[in-house]
């Protein structure tokens, strides 16, 4: 199961942060678990450090125009920005 982290910016904070619950169940049916940040240096940057059960379903999650509505609601803003982690 990998470790994605997923980066983006939100037009207000405070609706962002009460959108959880439906972020939860947004993806929930590719995802195990994530844990949210703020950017101490920007409160209107976040970052999601997500366990993945399905990335390809994530990918279509995230980019489905069906979801737009949820990106308005929740105040973000592209791009979404979704690291891996490096085996060194």
């Amino acid at each position: 199961m990998p470790t994605i982290v997923a980066r983006h910016k939100v037009s207000d904070i405070n609706t962002w942060l009460k959108g959880h619950e439906e972020r939860v169940a947004l993806f929930a049916p590719a995802i195990s678990s994530f844990k949210t940040f703020q950017d101490a240096d920007d409160p209107k940057s976040v970052v999601l450090v997500v366990e993945v059960t399905d990335l390809e379903k994530l990918g279509a999650i995230i980019n489905d125009p069906k979801n737009q509505d949820a990106k308005d609601r929740h105040t973000v803003l592209d791009p979404i920005i979704m690291s891996m982690q490096v085996d060194l």
